[in-house]
């Protein structure tokens, strides 16, 4: 059986925030499987944790493919372990695709520690501008993510 919670991150009020699923699994099915429960769901990301693992792994899931990092579907996760399953613990340490992330309470707000992003600054932007229409004044790329100032 799997359970699954449907969460609104970064809100306190009932369909507003960052929707995401969270489903509670007892054993890892094959990740098609993984990947059709996203797809059903059909929500930017769905999060899959076995409870059952000493060391919580946690993976996310659109409706189309695996993502290596989500936030606010790690942000429903860790509300829901510290709600349903982990109600005496403060500290929750999950292990991801992206590596260690951190999960902490303090009163009813959880803070999140995430992976440092070695960002480089981007001396070719050629094909950047193409694309835009205009020179950008700096380019940073980290791991999966460009930003054009």
């Amino acid at each position: 059986m799997i359970k699954i919670f449907f969460v609104d991150a970064f809100t306190e009020e009932l369909f507003k925030g960052n929707p995401a699923a969270v489903c509670i699994l007892e054993h890892w099915p094959s990740d098609d499987k993984l990947q059709s429960i996203a797809f059903e769901n059909n929500l930017s990301e769905t999060a899959f944790i076995n409870i059952n693992e000493k060391t919580l792994q946690i993976r996310w899931f659109t409706p189309t493919l695996e993502v290596e990092l989500c936030g606010h579907a790690t942000l429903a996760t860790a509300r829901i372990l510290f709600d349903e399953y982990l109600q005496n613990e403060t500290d929750i340490s999950f292990q991801s695709k992206s590596g260690k992330l951190l999960a902490r309470k303090e009163n009813e707000m959880i803070f999140l520690d995430f992976p440092i992003d070695d960002i480089q600054v981007c001396k070719e932007t050629t094909i950047l501008e193409k694309c835009f229409g205009k020179k950008p004044n700096e380019v940073f790329k980290g791991r999966d993510d460009i930003l054009l100032i």
